[in-house]
């Protein structure tokens, strides 16, 4: 099965569709646990990956994308954001392969890593896709002005990461137990 990657805007209409309808089967838009919109800010370059058998999207994930500044130092950062497989089609992998293409895909686009939060039931997920978990890691998303910070009360969240180039892997050491101001801005609160 092929694995559709392509600027968020490219992606075609009958496929949007489909991850559109794969989005609310997963966060229904009438739950407490809804995003609220699932468009993303064109500033963060969002990249859309799609599993996609025949002409049916199986899977879906996003690519978010910005630079930070970290312990002093710039980093080309991305995350992952409404990673989602279809009712049907869980438990068969389709998510893993998608979360470790994603990675791969990342590291091509010459980035130095990749951070993002997941529920901590799916930590040992992202863990089996090559992600690894950073102990101590808060994300603080928003804006400097209005921060929204992966530790708030009634998340429990934990943040993974990757370490892609040279430079993030000389850095990572930094990044455990650390505040990492991620700031995406207001649409994309914390990717």
């Amino acid at each position: 099965m092929p694995i559709l990657t392509c600027p968020e805007a490219d992606v075609p209409p009958a496929l949007r569709t489909q991850v559109s309808e794969l989005r609310d089967e997963a966060w229904p838009p009438d739950s407490a646990s809804a995003p609220g919109t699932f468009a993303h800010d064109p500033a963060l370059r969002p990249v859309s990956m799609l599993l996609v058998d025949d002409s049916s999207v199986l899977a879906a994930l996003d690519i978010l994308r910005k630079e930070i500044v970290h312990d002093g130092r710039r980093f080309r950062a991305a995350g992952l954001s409404t990673v989602v497989t279809g009712r049907a089609a869980r438990g068969q992998g389709h998510g893993r392969r998608l979360v470790t293409a994603a990675r791969t895909e990342m590291a091509a686009m010459e980035l130095d890593l990749g951070l993002f939060t997941c529920d901590r039931p799916l930590q040992p997920f992202y863990e089996s896709a090559g992600w690894q978990q950073l102990p101590g890691a808060v994300l603080i998303g928003g804006t400097p002005s209005d921060p929204f910070p992966s530790d708030r009360p009634g998340f429990d969240k934990v943040t993974m990461a990757a370490f892609l180039s040279p430079v993030g892997l000389r850095h990572r050491s930094s990044f455990p137990h650390s505040r990492i101001e991620l700031y995406p801005g207001e649409i994309d609160r914390l990717w």
